[in-house]
């Protein structure tokens, strides 16, 4: 717990004035007031973060965290739960979705084991496992609070390691048959809605699928009664090891001032708790992309955020998240090199 409080002692609201003078300087270059959008938004958020109008990006990463989830067992997903252990070390050895992106982006992947229902460890992962995967929430509470600040503190932990190598850029993935359950039951928490207008096919169930899930998650609603004041109870009653992690790595990055990519539903979920916890650490959030799930829409606009793209992705691992990076850099590169008005006689 020591680990946690600190960290959010240390997140602080962004520099004000570094915004201003980001705005004033944008205000200078050759084009029309506000005619970037987006692109303008990030200048000015990146230059908050990092308390300067210079900075670079050009050495990012993408942690990914990996879990496994007793609620597997009602049948709530469609994809044999080996493949959360089959598929993680690849992420590592960028043979994956995330890790090919990232091999063309530039970017490095660090993979963690928070809670994978194995024995082995797991090559090129590193190994944090809390145990083989969260409990049955369908039938109780899916971790104790212990194991809900270990997974937090896990995430904290292994950001802060990761960006004392010098990474400028982070961006969150994960990897967990089923953990879209989970995310829909945090979500619908924080968002005081039934959990049918945040529910939907995950990685390929039919419509009578969807509404088993549904009906699962509003069960483990009724039974465990989290707290939806308190983030941590939530997520100890309904959450996902992994989503726990995300959550703190989040706060790690915030709390050494580096911006935090989302990646879409899953980390959506993570950020609703790490924003509870602090809300300074939404300001250094970067929505990615919409993702495919319905609750996508319900999540953003609880953290109040507007994503980037719309791909119609639904993969998770950090894919879509990785896609910004160069949004990041494209917008640095006009922000430092678009010539002034005055320059351009225009």
């Amino acid at each position: 717990m020591n680990l946690l409080e600190n960290t959010l002692e240390q997140i602080e609201a962004l520099d004000e004035g570094v915004m201003t003078a980001a705005q004033q300087k944008l205000d200078l270059l050759s084009k029309p007031l506000g005619s970037l959008g987006k692109l303008e938004d990030l200048c000015r958020q990146l230059a908050g973060i990092y308390g300067t109008i210079q900075y670079d990006l050009s050495k990012k990463v993408v942690i990914a965290f990996a879990g496994d989830h007793g609620v597997y067992e009602e049948g709530v997903a469609k994809d044999p739960q080996w493949i959360t252990k089959a598929q993680i070390p690849n992420f590592a050895s960028g043979t994956c979705a995330v890790g090919t992106l990232a091999r063309f982006m530039g970017a490095d992947v660090v993979a963690v084991d928070v809670g994978v229902n194995c024995d082995e460890k797991l090559e090129g992962v590193l190994d944090y496992k809390i145990r083989k995967g969260t409990s049955n929430m369908a039938k109780g509470a899916a971790m104790t609070g212990a194991e809900a600040i270990r997974c937090l503190e896990i995430g904290i932990e292994v950001a802060q390691n990761t960006l004392k190598k010098g990474y400028k850029v982070l961006a969150i993935g994960e990897m967990g048959i089923a953990n879209t359950t989970p995310s829909s039951a945090i979500i619908s928490v924080l968002g005081e809605c039934d959990p049918k207008e945040v529910t939907g096919r995950g990685a390929g169930l039919s419509p009578e699928g969807v509404l088993h899930k549904v009906s699962v998650i509003r069960k483990a609603i009724e039974l465990n009664q989290p707290d939806k004041e308190d983030p941590i109870d939530v997520l100890s009653k309904v959450g996902g090891f992994e989503i726990g992690a995300m959550a703190g790595a989040i706060l790690g990055a915030a709390s050494m001032h580096v911006p935090v990519v989302l990646d879409g539903f899953i980390s959506y979920a993570a950020a609703l708790l790490a924003k509870d916890l602090h809300p300074h650490a939404a300001d250094y959030m970067i929505c990615s992309h919409y993702s495919a799930e319905p609750g996508t829409i319900k999540a953003t606009k609880l953290l109040g955020m507007e994503p980037m793209l719309n791909l119609d992705m639904r993969l998770g691992e950090g894919s879509g998240g990785i896609l910004v990076f160069q949004l990041l850099e494209a917008a640095n590169y006009l922000f430092n090199h678009m010539a002034t008005r005055e320059a351009s006689g225009c």
